[in-house]
């Protein structure tokens, strides 16, 4: 009841504000017009990278905007799309994947753009006890006698192996077939020798488990604990807190966070039809200087604000879930097995190593994974990945947002990219899992050069 009370005092002193001062906020705001629909709602699900979300409405930054926004879970990733493309959500919290899956027409065929990266990282490969039980054995200890990091899913393989011999199926959860969780747990099988098998779309088989060796199923991420408890999986790749509940339960470990598959890779995005974006332009632009100061918050004075974030979260409008499981990742740490906790200051980054930026690059890596694992299911010139990342990915319409905050006096230049340069590859990026180099110019040369997938003009 008090958060009602604050959130609608606070929602009538700044709509008086906004009244009253509208002449200033756009003398302020000179290059970005007043917004063309201030009454907005955006969807988000219950994970902690939704904070930019949060911290833009509690910080009162959609408010200086002079937008007034509803924030509402999603019950999961096909719901939240499927609103956004009605029109019932005005924009949302999404999967990096989402946007460039709709454009391509996997699954839910949509004009979806973003203009945001919401963070890096943020997620972790999680197994039951049993599982872990078996995968220590094959894991060598690190000088203080735990477990050496990061874990190849060789050590996986046994259980594997052993699940095959009895005729059982080993199955794992991930949040979506277009997430990054889906295609970092395929990365980090396929790494390890485990092929997590292909989707044959062109013949109407979309359950991507085809010659698999591993079967990957959907489970919102809200349910992933519960699901693996029960024994319907036995392993998943979620976003947190979904893993430390694992943890705090003491039903799983999780053996990888996706900062040890790939660091600083590109996870959300904030996503809006094209449609929507070219109807409402000012508003799209104040929406983003909101969410590029929320990002900006987050991470300010090496992540002083991250205990007020973790308190905000832990809301039952926002994640829901216990202040110390959302702890547990948000301040620089993380925990694998019961007291094993380790230091991992970048497994949240929502603004720093210009986290915010949606890069060419990335939209082309998720497009190279779309491919390797048959989404894309016919062979694509280079030029078609380059074409598709421009169009869906619009680093334009970010750059007009931050140089107005730029322009008066919000933020610094220094904390963006050099506007004036290309800005094609992520920087800040360190190396993945396997050794395999990265190449977005030469996207059909990566694809080529996995032992595991597919290559060439090969088809599932």
């Amino acid at each position: 009841m008090y958060t009602l009370i604050n959130r609608t005092a606070r929602w009538l002193c700044s709509l008086l504000l906004v009244t009253s001062l509208w002449g200033t906020t756009a003398l302020v705001h000179a290059e970005v017009g007043p917004a063309e629909k201030p009454d907005l709602k955006l969807g988000f699900i219950k994970l902690t990278d939704m904070a930019p979300l949060a911290v833009a409405w509690e910080q009162g930054f959609f408010m200086d905007e002079g937008l007034f926004v509803e924030l509402e879970a999603q019950a999961n990733w096909k719901v939240l799309l499927d609103r956004v493309i009605t029109g019932e959500l005005d924009g949302a919290h999404m999967l990096a994947g989402q946007p460039l899956g709709a454009s391509i027409g996997y699954g839910t065929r949509a004009d979806i753009i973003t203009a945001f990266s919401m963070d890096l990282n943020g997620n972790a490969i999680t197994v039951s006890n049993d599982v872990w039980e078996t995968m220590r054995q094959q894991i060598p200890a690190n000088a203080e006698g735990k477990p050496q990091h990061p874990i190849s899913a060789s050590a996986l393989k046994p259980v594997v192996d052993a699940a095959r011999e009895k005729g059982e199926r080993f199955r794992m959860g991930m949040v979506f077939p277009v997430s990054t969780h889906n295609y970092e747990l395929r990365y980090w099988l396929a790494a390890g020798g485990l092929n997590p098998g292909f989707y044959a779309p062109q013949r109407g088989d979309t359950s991507g488990t085809l010659e698999a060796d591993v079967h990957l199923s959907v489970t919102p991420p809200p349910q992933m604990p519960a699901t693996m408890e029960a024994g319907t999986i036995q392993g998943y790749c979620v976003g947190e807190p979904w893993n430390q509940q694992a943890v705090f339960m003491g039903i799983g470990v999780p053996v990888i966070t996706d900062y040890e598959i790939w660091p600083n890779n590109p996870e959300k995005v904030f996503g809006v039809t094209r449609q929507w974006a070219e109807d409402y332009p000012n508003t799209h632009l104040r929406l983003l200087r909101a969410l590029i100061r929320a990002a900006h918050w987050l991470d300010e004075n090496n992540n002083a604000n991250r205990e007020e974030a973790v308190s905000i979260l832990a809301r039952p409008s926002y994640v829901g879930a216990d202040e110390a499981v959302i702890a547990n990742s948000m301040t620089g740490t993380f925990e694998y097995e019961k007291g094993d906790v380790r230091k991992v200051p970048d497994f949240n980054v929502f603004f720093r190593y210009n986290a915010t930026y949606p890069y060419p690059s990335d939209a082309i890596w998720y497009l190279s994974q779309m491919r390797r694992w048959g989404q894309i299911p016919e062979a694509k010139p280079d030029s078609w990945y380059m074409e598709t990342a421009g169009r869906v990915y619009r680093a334009d319409i970010y750059e007009q947002a931050a140089r107005s905050l730029i322009a008066d006096g919000t933020l610094k230049a220094s904390d963006f990219p050099d506007f004036e340069a290309e800005n094609f590859h992520r920087p800040h990026q360190g190396e993945l899992i396997d050794g395999v180099a990265f190449t977005p110019r030469t996207p059909n040369a990566y694809i080529d050069s996995f032992e595991i997938g597919l290559k060439g003009s090969q088809t599932p």
